[in-house]
């Protein structure tokens, strides 16, 4: 018999294993217990008729119905399927209500997000809203909300389990219609809005002065595309006139020598924030017809934005005239980017300036009055009251002025502004926001007109719908039609350019109407045979409007320009595919040829250099010419600028410092180069030859000393994290939900944008989110794929099984009709009425 202690030791190990299978089993169950059916049948209680839901290998749901209320019903309840956690945390994005979700923590965030008041604009939207619009969107939310009422907490998704631990009252409300409205709003702000940049200039302004920051914010480049050059309206609207005036252009003459050289910071909260996309006419492709390409570049996430989706009427008539496959938002009906069967169309950011800040003048007697022309006059005051989870709610009154709210009570950013900026401020001030996205907008109904639109003049009716956020749009049809429209509400000013904020208490620098759409920038088979859009610049000087000051510089445009009048033959798919995963990195032809002829005296530095002698300027991931480069392009921003600006100011490596840099260097002896914070004065050489010598002290301390050993990819890599619990800072929660790193080619200003804060490493910080390729000869050719998967519950065979798929540039078949559709399918779900 064994001894006592022993058959304890048994004991207790048995205990143990019992316990590890247990929660192994518990936590598999939990995790499982969010898992959508997508086969078999099912009663959906609502339906008109009997729906069929096609998934094919990726988890992409084709639906087929019978009538415009269940093809949008089902919509919404399998958006709920799949994504609910990310529409229900969008929408508290929205309302102003993180709060509720996440506690005293996110206050002060819901604070600005209500003063802004994107879910007050969103409810006049539906009260606004044509009837066909707001048929379509009370369908979705009742598939949205059928969903909630077979399921709640886990059930929903995991991340409400982890949930429930810091707020356990926590319960999603029924989905509404300005939950959908709102997202527009979201989109707009991350993709229209200059209001930080306004802010920057005019700190940077009292810090540097006006002849110095001109070289951080220098024009766009003459050698770098215009989008559509030369031109100009054939109707010019009356409200131009006032811009004519021999009065006011002197006055704006004046105004702009101070400041037209001030630039916005590209690219948000991350450089690379814009998109790419292009249209090539059947006369250079092998078919002879269009492919249109699109790939929006925008933060990196897990899940990812887009969900991608068929939607089918069976049959298609008048009253049900929807047949459309692409990319939609999980939260909003139909398609945002994609194809229906007669024509194709594809978004990149125009980034018009299209918000104001105004410097108003507010009575010392009464802080809800300020001043217009002379007089007092009361603000609109809006009680707004934010519910706390675990805390007390918090009261907050929301100040409107003509201009519309007032962001420097809630806006750290401008707390101080007048202490920080060189920009006159009266004694009492307060400072207002004009946004056109603060204004009621039409844009979901654009995004069903383009769903349903059969040609280029029904797509530009759509189009003239698309307030905000402006967009690059290109065009593809099956007649072999290519075109390009600029939508979007975009102010014309009394006086002023929009790059700095301006006084409020008159009418001088009032918004005196917008730019009439016919006066938008558009085009119709052009005679080169393809439109390229990059963010770059839209129109030239002729153009009689002001759109922006603030493109993108034109890098990514420049090299799709080129590799599409430079390709070696017709144009095909596959030539497509190798242009949008181009890796070419433009700043390699201006600094490798300095770095090769710079004198270097230590061994270990020229063997590290020679890996750049014939270097292709490719940023592949298993490239070490592309490490090096990478690192070296870092330090020599930190070298040539960090010692004469602010910490907030210093450079993120984006499509702006590529130009700084560009002309910078044909000045060796540029006062820029110096360090100020050493007794000698450096020249360009010197920065250069400090930051090659930093770049490889850095790759040897981190992959070793052999150069040829280094890879791009090791250090420029992806991590997809949940936008809320994948942030949290415990570890097992964070393991939970997000996934990676995976090494990643590309970079910033590159046409596979992967791109990286070179003041915070070389991680992936906004990326293609999608890739799409339509091939209008046959459009179940065409191609698509995004950044993670269709499902958003962590470890659900979906979740992640399109990253590889993404990084290395391939792509699934974006299926379309009927029998491929079928073909294709490893599930099908039936829905029926009760």
């Amino acid at each position: 018999m064994r001894p006592r202690w022993q058959r304890w030791l048994v004991w207790m190990l048995g205990v143990l294993v019992f316990l590890m299978l247990f929660l192994a089993a518990f936590g598999v169950v939990l995790v499982r217990r969010s898992f959508p059916q997508t086969n078999g049948e099912l009663i959906l209680p609502g339906l008109e008729a009997p729906v069929e839901v096609y998934r094919d290998a990726y988890g992409i749901p084709h639906i087929y119905a019978r009538s415009v209320h269940d093809l949008f019903m089902a919509q919404g309840y399998v958006h709920a399927q799949d994504r609910f956690w990310q529409m229900d945390f969008w929408r508290h994005i929205v309302h102003g209500r993180l709060s509720e979700m996440f506690g005293t923590s996110q206050v002060e965030t819901d604070k600005f997000l209500r003063t802004l008041g994107w879910a007050r604009v969103a409810a006049q939207e539906w009260e606004e809203a044509p009837p066909d619009v707001r048929d379509v969107v009370t369908a979705y939310a009742e598939g949205v909300n059928a969903y909630l009422a077979q399921r709640q907490g886990s059930a929903l998704s995991l991340e409400y389990a982890v949930l429930r631990l810091l707020n356990p009252d926590y319960r999603p409300d029924p989905w509404t219609p300005v939950d959908t409205l709102g997202w527009a709003k979201v989109m707009a702000w991350e993709l229209g809005g200059n209001m930080d940049s306004e802010i920057a200039r005019a700190r940077l302004l009292k810090i540097l002065g006006p002849e110095r920051l001109a070289d951080l914010y220098p024009p766009y480049p003459e050698d770098h595309p215009v989008i559509v050059p030369g031109f100009r309206p054939t109707e010019t609207d009356r409200l131009y006139s006032l811009l004519t005036d021999p009065a006011l252009q002197q006055a704006l003459a004046d105004l702009d020598r101070h400041i037209r050289r001030v630039r916005r910071l590209v690219g948000g909260p991350w450089p690379g924030l814009g998109s790419n996309n292009w249209v090539i006419a059947g006369s250079r492709t092998a078919t002879r017809m269009p492919i249109l390409a699109n790939d929006p570049h925008l933060s990196i996430q897990m899940p990812s934005i887009w969900y991608e989706v068929g939607l089918h009427c069976r049959p298609k008539t008048a009253d049900c005239p929807y047949d459309v496959v692409g990319f939609s938002f999980a939260g909003v009906p139909g398609v945002v980017i994609g194809h229906n069967d007669r024509i194709a169309w594809g978004f990149t950011n125009v980034n018009p300036d299209v918000q104001d800040l105004y410097i108003e003048k507010i009575n010392p007697n009464n802080p809800n009055e300020y001043e217009v022309n002379g007089a007092w006059v009361p603000m609109r005051l809006v009680t707004e009251t934010i519910r706390v989870a675990g805390g007390e709610p918090v009261t907050l009154v929301v100040r409107y002025t003509r201009h519309g709210p007032i962001v420097s009570d809630t806006y750290k950013a401008l707390q101080d502004f007048g202490a920080q900026a060189a920009v006159e401020t009266p004694p009492h001030y307060a400072i207002a926001l004009r946004w056109t996205a603060l204004e009621p907008m039409r844009t979901l109904e654009s995004i069903l007109r383009f769903n349903r639109a059969q040609n280029w003049e029904e797509f530009r009716a759509a189009a003239a719908l698309f307030d905000a956020p402006a967009q690059n749009l290109v065009y593809a049809d099956v007649e072999g039609n290519i075109g390009y429209q600029m939508p979007g509400r975009v102010p014309i000013r009394a006086r002023g350019d929009g790059l700095l904020p301006v006084p409020g208490w008159t009418d001088e620098y009032e918004w005196v109407g917008y730019i009439p759409f016919e006066d938008l920038p558009h085009a119709f088979n052009p005679p080169e045979g393809y439109i390229v859009t990059a963010n770059n610049a839209v129109v030239d000087a002729s153009y009689p409007y002001l759109l922006s000051k603030e493109w993108a510089y034109g890098f990514r445009a420049r090299r799709i320009v080129d590799m599409i009048e430079q390709a070696p033959g017709p144009i095909t798919l596959a030539y497509v595919r190798q242009m949008q995963n181009d890796n070419w990195n433009a700043m390699g032809p201006v600094l490798v040829p300095l770095l090769l002829q710079l004198p270097l005296e230590d061994p270990r530095l020229q063997q590290a250099r020679a890996l750049l002698e014939g270097w292709d300027y490719q940023m592949d991931m298993d490239s070490a010419p592309a490490a090096l480069f990478a690192a070296f392009w870092r330090h020599l921003l930190a070298a040539t600028f960090h010692d004469d600006l602010p910490q907030d100011f210093w450079p993120n490596g984006g499509s702006r410092w590529f130009e700084v840099v560009r002309r910078l260097v044909q000045d060796p002896q540029s006062p820029w180069w110096d360090d100020r914070t050493t007794p000698e004065t450096e020249d360009r050489d010197a920065i250069l030859r400090r930051a090659f010598q930093a770049a490889v002290d850095e790759l040897e301390a981190a992959q070793g000393s052999d150069p040829t050993r280094w890879r791009w990819g090791d250090l420029h890599t992806a991590t997809f994290e949940n936008q809320t619990l994948g942030r949290s800072g415990v570890a097992v929660i964070e393991w939970l939900f997000n996934r990676g790193p995976f090494p990643t080619a590309g970079g910033s200003n590159i046409v596979n944008a992967t791109a990286w804060d070179a003041r915070r490493g070389y991680e992936v910080r906004s990326l293609p989110s999608m890739r799409m390729i339509v091939d209008l000869a046959d459009l179940s050719r065409s191609l698509s794929v995004h950044t993670t998967g269709q499902s958003g519950h962590a470890f659900h065979p979906h979740y992640i099984d399109m990253a590889d798929l993404w990084r290395l540039g391939r792509y699934h078949p974006m299926l379309w009709d009927d029998a491929q559709v079928r073909e294709h399918a490893e599930e099908m779900l039936r829905m029926v009425p009760r």
